[in-house]
């Protein structure tokens, strides 16, 4: 099994199946709060959604298109974070993540997400990395700007979630451009 630790107490484990009902609880308990800019929520009803959802992600790994792991702190989830549209042509892929409510404002993301950019860059040997967020979506947006990605620009209502369209703001970083201690 894939295991990226992150630091001392904060780990991304790659998603298998046995996973699915903590990774529905979770998303489950914070339903509300993801909704608003996560389209799969309202689809994921069951934990065998959940399942359906790893085990995709299981072949995307078995592919070498991306992958999907738990963040775990000390051991508990608190979120998800992949690695997906990996393009080994261009050596490009794109982060997305979410948490749950009450895991919040304590770092993790941005922590993982900055993991997971130098195991990218220098495991993997990509180049380009983008994250992507909904416009208005500030706290997942000041994960990229923390980290010094640049803002490439705007995709006009690339994503219906809840029946309304949303602009996303794309986030890119390359490999020069790159400091694993920023």
């Amino acid at each position: 099994m894939f295991t990226l630790h992150i630091d001392r107490t904060l780990q991304l484990m790659l998603l298998e199946t046995r996973h699915a009902d903590d990774v529905f609880r979770l998303l489950d308990e914070s339903r509300e709060h993801l909704r608003r800019y996560l389209f799969f929520v309202d689809d994921t009803k069951t934990p065998e959604d959940t399942k359906a959802f790893i085990e995709k992600s299981l072949q995307s790994f078995t592919e070498g298109k991306g992958f999907q792991c738990g963040i775990l702190y000390k051991g508990q989830l608190v979120g998800l974070m992949g690695l997906s549209s990996i393009d080994w042509r261009t050596k490009s892929a794109e982060i997305g993540y979410w948490i749950g409510e009450r895991h919040q404002g304590q770092g993790f993301i941005t922590r993982s997400v900055r993991g997971l950019i130098k195991f990218a860059f220098q495991e993997l040997q990509l180049n380009r990395i983008a994250i992507k967020a909904v416009e208005d979506n500030t706290k997942s947006r000041a994960v990229p700007e923390r980290l010094n990605f640049t803002v490439e620009g705007r995709l006009r209502q690339a994503e219906r979630i809840d029946g309304v369209f949303y602009d996303f703001i794309i986030y890119s970083m390359l490999k020069e451009e790159w400091n694993e201690h920023d």
